[in-house]
């Protein structure tokens, strides 16, 4: 799997032709069964459901064609048509259910399950060929011959166009012992009767096959692309919000501070930012940090708490909300866009005092952070603070963010994310 992952990641890089043949090496390659499951892997399972659904479909089709003419010839033959018929809806359903299970996918298993089903497929066009009379020989095969066609197209799509390939060369001479045993004669002739259909089965499901490995390779780049643009956002965001914030208020001066004031200011703020950067990174890892257990209210009063520290008096109101009206990743959205609109008062309003206030409004949470500093005028362009640090951060919960400012009167922010 890893080497299968290298050689893709080298093919998005390369912007050579697209090949179709390696676009279908990936999709019927190893697949890593530690993993729950793969983009690969669901778009094998789901366009092989397509021919398991064509027999659910086809086949109580062609019986119910045969049984329509046999009310001419008195319905001989029905029995075991109609027992061929049941046994193939319900492995193909089986098929289907096993399929879309959500388990990790077990090659083995689906190995014995396609080799089940070709075994089938054999037998039950020989059985039906042996037990129906010749006057009814055609419409009789045409209930096993659907189950033979969704078989081509299952093995092509599953594991690749050999498969399918060797069982339509099979079908020639499963066509001719068909044809011995209804009639007793041996023609080696009529082994290619139908050979041309199953043919086209066989080409469409290549043609499927590698359409599905073109849009596969496609969501790949398309995701790779997006989300190392993603990433990237989200380390420029922390590196501003943490390191670059930090530096800014070490470099503060503090005015009628004496020089031990100052590094003691600057050793608790260091120590607010390892373990504020500590925190984040046990979460990302899975590990025990606690910061993101608490309700959105007691998550804002220690972001007061740590901005009372670096001089800053937060006043935090909260409305009595349920601990459940926010989902994790939404409080810690706000969390921290709040943390950047209080360093940008702390930095820019010229005032320590500022409120912070928590309501419901139109559906969601609103979150609005006043102070009553110097503002600014419409001229000001919104610095990466406020473009990533808070409208992005909220965006990718479904959230927004407003700024309303004038000189003299303050800067209001509103916070509003969908509870």
């Amino acid at each position: 799997m890893a080497t299968a992952t290298s050689e893709l990641s080298d093919e998005i890089a390369d912007p050579t032709p697209i090949r179709p043949i390696r676009r279908i090496r990936y999709l019927a390659g190893t697949v890593d069964v530690a993993a729950r499951d793969t983009l690969l892997l669901r778009a094998a399972r789901y366009v092989a459901l397509a021919p398991l659904a064509y027999r659910v479909i086809a086949v109580p089709g062609a019986l119910a064609a045969f049984i329509g003419a046999g009310a001419t010839t008195g319905h001989v033959g029905l029995a075991p048509v109609a027992l061929v018929a049941l046994c193939s809806v319900l492995l193909s359903v089986f098929g289907a259910f096993w399929l879309l299970r959500p388990v990790p996918f077990d090659g083995r298993k689906a190995a014995l399950l396609l080799g089940a089903d070709v075994v089938f497929t054999g037998a039950a066009n020989l059985v039906v060929a042996a037990a129906v009379p010749s006057s009814v020989f055609g419409a009789a095969m045409q209930v096993p011959g659907k189950h033979l066609l969704g078989g081509v197209a299952l093995l092509t799509l599953a594991l690749g166009v050999l498969y399918g390939g060797a069982l339509t060369v099979a079908s020639v001479p499963l066509s001719a012992a068909m044809h011995w045993l209804n009639t007793g004669q041996f023609d080696p002739a009529t082994g290619f009767n139908g050979f041309g259909t199953l043919l086209g089965v066989l080409l469409t499901a290549t043609g499927a096959l590698v359409l599905v490995g073109l849009g596969t390779r496609l969501a790949l780049a398309y995701g790779i692309r997006h989300g190392r643009r993603a990433e990237r956002a989200v380390q420029h965001r922390m590196l501003h919000d943490t390191v670059l914030q930090s530096l800014e208020a070490m470099a503060l001066s503090r005015p009628g501070a004496s020089a031990a004031e100052e590094l003691d200011a600057l050793r608790r703020l260091a120590r607010a930012e390892a373990s504020q950067l500590r925190a984040r990174i046990e979460s990302d890892a899975g590990g025990s940090g606690t910061a993101g257990s608490r309700p959105l209210g007691e998550k804002l009063a220690a972001l007061a708490a740590e901005m009372a520290r670096d001089g800053l008096r937060a006043q935090v109101v909260v409305a009595e909300l349920d601990d459940e009206t926010l989902s994790e990743a939404r409080q810690l959205a706000v969390r921290d866009a709040v943390r950047e609109a209080l360093r940008n008062t702390m930095k820019h309003a010229g005032t320590d005092k500022v409120v912070v206030r928590v309501e419901e409004r139109s559906g969601g949470i609103a979150t609005i952070i006043r102070d009553h500093g110097t503002g600014f005028g419409p001229e000001a362009h919104p610095g990466f603070g406020i473009s990533e640090s808070i409208n992005a951060r909220l965006a990718e919960v479904g959230g927004n963010a407003t700024v309303e400012s004038t000189p003299g009167n303050g800067t209001r922010v509103t916070l509003w994310v969908p509870s």
